[in-house]
């Protein structure tokens, strides 16, 4: 795979203006820890409703059998996470500047789906720690009971009319994936949330 350097605009932060650091609650504690950062790659895959089936033969010649077969669901690939975020749609987020874009454009025709390539319109919140849930409680309309919302899944909420998808890494350890327009506020809106439980913020 040929990798292709961050152009400026990647390497600029919408978190800019939050700062760092912790801020303990009135006991002292810090229950929840957050870590912002910007993606090197994130990719959009989809297709029309008639055009499922053809789409997701031409993902398995590119992951071979890891792909979700449901809305809500992941796999992790030699790309990266691969969610299926909804019937007709996937999302790949990679951890490197690989141009996943035309490596799939390879595989997947025009008549077949849309690639299309997202790294510069998307962020991540991870938000993890003793109060993790708690705080997320607050802000999403969600049973983030492990029954409910097992480990690898992923869903579809937002806060203040704003989207935005949760993914479960593990218990106490989500990914929040955000639109970069909105991800400051959005930042903003976690840490006023997880205050009261001592609250740490990081980038990376």
């Amino acid at each position: 795979m040929v990798e292709s350097s961050p152009s400026p605009a990647t390497l600029r932060s919408p978190f800019t203006g939050h700062a760092a650091g912790k801020r303990p609650n009135t006991l002292g504690q810090t229950g929840v820890q957050l870590t912002a950062s910007t993606l090197p790659s994130v990719t959009l895959i989809s297709t029309w409703i008639t055009g499922v089936d053809a789409l997701q033969q031409a993902l398995t010649q590119v992951f071979g059998s890891h792909i979700p077969e449901q809305t809500g669901k992941t796999a992790q690939t030699e790309l990266g996470l691969l969610m299926r975020t909804g019937p007709e749609e996937f999302l790949l987020i990679g951890d490197d500047y690989t141009d996943r874009t035309a490596l799939l454009r390879t595989s997947i025709a025009a008549d077949v789906g849309s690639v299309t390539d997202l790294s510069q319109a998307r962020c991540r919140i991870r938000i993890e720690g003793a109060q993790c849930r708690t705080t997320l409680n607050k802000l999403f309309a969600l049973d983030l009971r492990e029954t409910a919302f097992p480990v690898g899944d992923v869903a579809m909420t937002g806060t203040h009319h704003v989207p935005c998808t949760l993914h479960r890494v593990t218990s106490d350890v989500f990914d929040i994936y955000v639109f970069s327009t909105y991800a400051y506020d959005q930042l903003g809106t976690v840490l006023d949330a997880a205050l009261e439980y001592g609250v740490a913020l990081q980038f990376s």
